[in-house]
C-alpha cells in the first residue's frame, strides 16, 4: 500500500510527491512477492490534483513543463506495471488527483467521495487530467466534467465507469483487501501479460485487437503457469503457481 500523507497540503502532486509517488511504485516491482499495489490517502481528500504554488508565474517554463511531464510518466507508469493497481478513495479527488484515479486499473471508493476536473475555474483546463478521464468515462461526461469543473458523486463515478465499486466508509479497507486477495490467488506471470495486454489492445482496432490477443492467447500457454492452470482444472485440484 502506498498512502498518499500530507493532508495539509490536501495531498497535492507536488513535485516531491510525485517523486516519491513515482519511486514506490518500482519499488520491489520486479519481486515475486510483490502482486498487487494500493494506492490510498490520509485526510479527508484522496488528492487535490498539482500544487498550484509550482504553476505560478514565479517558476519558468522549464519548471512547469518538468511538473507535466513528471505527472505523465508517473500516469502511464501505473498501465505499465506487471501487478494491478487499486486506487482506494475516500474523499474528494480533483483534477490530476482525479486523474490518478481514473489511471489506476481499479478503484474502490467510499460513498462520501467525489471526483472532479475544476481547472477551468481558475483559468487552467484539465487538459492532461482529459487523457486519463476520456479513457474512463463517455465522451459527453467527461466533457461536462471538464467544461464546468461540477464533480461526480461517488454514485455517479460508479454508474459511469470511474470507479468499479462504492461502499460504505467503514467498508472501504475491507472491500480493498477482498479484491487484493482475489487477485493474489492468480498467477502473477499470467496477470502481466493480461493486463499489458489488454491496455495493448484496447486503443486498436477490432481486426487488429483480435490479432494481438489471438497470439497472446497461445503466447500465455506457453507459461509454465497457463499449463499448471490447465492441468489443475483437468485434475480437479488447486494449481501451484510458479509465478
Amino acid at each position: 500500500t502506498i498512502v498518499l500523507n500530507n493532508p495539509r497540503r490536501r495531498n497535492a502532486l507536488s513535485l516531491p510527491m510525485l517523486r516519491c509517488l513515482r519511486e514506490d511504485l518500482l519499488h520491489d516491482v520486479r519481486s515475486r512477492e510483490l502482486r498487487v499495489i494500493v494506492i490510498a490517502a490520509e485526510g479527508p481528500v484522496f488528492c487535490s490534483g498539482h500544487d498550484l504554488k509550482e504553476l505560478s508565474s514565479e517558476d519558468d517554463v522549464k519548471h512547469h513543463s518538468q511538473v507535466f511531464e513528471l505527472c505523465a510518466e508517473v500516469m502511464t507508469l501505473i498501465q505499465k506495471l506487471p501487478v494491478p493497481v487499486i486506487a482506494k478513495v475516500n474523499g474528494l479527488a480533483t483534477a490530476a488527483g482525479c486523474q490518478l484515479v481514473a489511471s489506476c486499473d481499479i478503484a474502490v471508493a467510499s460513498e462520501k467521495s467525489q471526483f472532479a476536473t475544476p481547472g477551468v475555474n481558475i483559468g487552467l483546463f484539465c487538459s492532461t487530467p482529459a487523457v486519463a478521464l476520456g479513457r474512463s468515462l463517455p465522451r459527453k461526461v467527461a466533457l461536462e466534467m471538464l467544461f464546468t469543473g461540477e464533480p461526480l458523486s461517488a454514485q455517479e463515478a460508479l454508474m459511469h465507469g470511474l470507479v468499479s465499486k462504492v461502499v460504505p466508509e467503514d467498508k472501504l479497507e475491507e472491500e480493498t483487501m477482498k479484491i487484493s486477495h482475489k487477485i493474489c490467488e492468480s498467477s502473477k506471470s499470467v496477470l502481466a501479460l493480461g493486463k499489458a495486454t489488454f491496455y495493448r489492445q484496447i486503443t486498436q482496432d477490432l481486426d487488429t485487437a483480435y490479432k494481438i490477443t489471438t497470439q497472446v492467447m497461445v503466447d500465455n500457454l506457453t507459461l509454465r503457469d497457463g499449463q499448471e492452470g490447465i492441468e489443475a482444472f483437468i485434475q480437479k485440484r488447486k494449481p501451484v503457481w510458479s509465478h
